[in-house]
């Protein structure tokens, strides 16, 4: 921000703005690394955390995707168990009308019978498709159910290998700072890390 405001640099902007000025300042053994047509350790960083922070935003992106997808899944699944329950409560007052239609029958004259168990066989029909449409909504909840489940535990992975990812940036930000080999090795296995959590992601494992 320029003006009277102020910009925050990330961790590892100096050192990025450093390389892509040419390095200045990194020791002899950086410029004769860059002068011999090798790449130097602060640029090879540089370039490689761009990657990384280019992966990690792609992962972040589709771990909001599946949790969104997770919560749509879970609404639509609570949706159709109020929709079976509905159903549930409908062939339950189905029930009490066959059991008085049949209490009516039972109890009325001969000329009258045959038309209570008209009511009696029609309640039963009609209570048979009630229950086969309550359990195929029951059967659509489950569904739904399932696939918010397998939506969160995809938005973990994606999660996982977003963190590694940041845990990797944060090591190559300390690498350019202190020039270790050893932090820039670290830093590439934990990217590797990443890397192998977001495939398993990809893959729904």
């Amino acid at each position: 921000m320029s003006g009277h405001g102020f910009h925050v640099h990330g961790p590892h902007d100096h050192e990025l703005e450093h390389a892509a000025s040419g390095g200045h300042g990194n020791g002899h053994g950086d410029a004769m690394d860059t002068a011999s047509g090798g790449m130097s350790m602060t640029s090879k960083i540089a370039v490689c955390t761009a990657v990384i922070a280019t992966v990690g935003a792609i992962f972040a992106y589709m771990g909001g995707a599946t949790q969104a997808n997770a919560g749509l899944y879970k609404n639509n699944a609570a949706i159709k168990k109020t929709e079976a329950s509905n159903q549930w409560n409908y062939f339950q007052s189905k029930s009490t009308k066959q059991a008085l239609a049949e209490f009516a029958r039972d109890t009325a004259t001969d000329d009258k019978r045959p038309g209570w168990q008209t009511k009696v066989s029609r309640y039963e029909q009609e209570k048979t498709e009630i229950q086969s449409a309550a359990r195929k909504l029951e059967d659509e909840a489950s569904r739904w159910d399932a696939q918010s489940e397998e939506q969160m535990h995809q938005h973990h992975r994606w999660a996982q290998a977003t963190t590694v990812l940041q845990v990797s940036i944060a090591l190559a930000a300390i690498a350019l700072l202190t020039k270790k080999k050893w932090l820039e090795r670290a830093m590439f296995g934990v990217a590797a890390a990443g890397l192998v959590v977001g495939v398993l992601a990809a893959l729904h494992v």
